[in-house]
C-alpha cells in the first residue's frame, strides 16, 4: 500500500457583483448576482485548486493563474482546475478524495450539489464518491451573513503514484 499521502487545504472568498453569472463547481446557479473576479469567480473551484496545489507543494492559484494576465479574464475555473490536475499528474500525484464546504447565506445550493460533484469528479478523474460538497450559512454573521459574498474551503488528499520520486 502506498503510504506517501499529502493533505492540502484551500480557502477562497469572492464578493457578490451585479451583471455576472453565479458559477459554483462549474454549475450556473440561479441567483440575481454572481461573484466578482478576474476569471468566472467560481469560489468552489478556486478553493479546490489551492487545496490540490498545496498538497503537492506546487504553490497556489495566484502563482499559476495570476489576475494580471489577460488570458485568464473570464476564464472557466473548471479549465483552471484541469490545468492543476495536469500539474499534479506530471508531478507524480493522484487524487484520493476531496471535501469542500460552501459558506453562503444565499442562495441555497442543495439542488445543485449533485451536478457540481459530477463536474468536479469528471475533471479530477475520480469517482463521484471521492468528491464531497457541503453547504452552510454563517447564521447571519460576517460578510457571508450580510450576503456580501460567498466563501469556500476545500481539503484534498493526494497520494504519490508508484515509481514517482518523493
Amino acid at each position: 500500500m502506498n503510504r506517501n499521502f499529502r493533505i492540502g487545504m484551500g480557502w477562497d472568498v469572492h464578493a457578490f457583483a451585479s451583471d455576472r453569472p453565479l458559477i459554483l463547481g462549474g454549475v450556473n446557479i440561479a441567483h440575481e448576482r454572481g461573484l466578482l473576479g478576474h476569471s468566472d469567480a467560481d469560489v468552489l473551484c478556486h478553493a479546490l485548486c489551492d487545496a490540490l496545489l498545496g498538497a503537492a507543494a506546487l504553490g497556489d492559484i495566484g502563482t499559476h493563474f495570476p489576475d494580471s494576465q489577460p488570458q485568464y479574464k473570464d476564464a472557466s475555473s473548471l479549465g483552471l482546475l484541469e490545468a492543476v490536475c495536469r500539474l499534479l499528474h506530471q508531478s507524480g500525484f493522484g487524487i484520493a478524495n476531496v471535501d469542500m464546504t460552501v459558506l453562503a447565506q444565499e442562495p441555497k445550493i442543495a439542488s445543485y450539489v449533485a451536478r457540481m460533484r459530477r463536474n468536479l469528479a469528471d475533471v479530477l478523474g475520480v469517482d463521484e464518491n471521492a468528491v464531497s460538497i457541503k453547504a452552510t450559512t454563517t447564521e447571519g454573521l460576517g460578510f457571508v451573513g450580510r450576503v456580501e459574498g460567498i466563501a469556500a474551503c476545500a481539503v484534498a488528499l493526494l497520494y504519490q503514484k508508484q515509481g514517482a520520486a518523493s
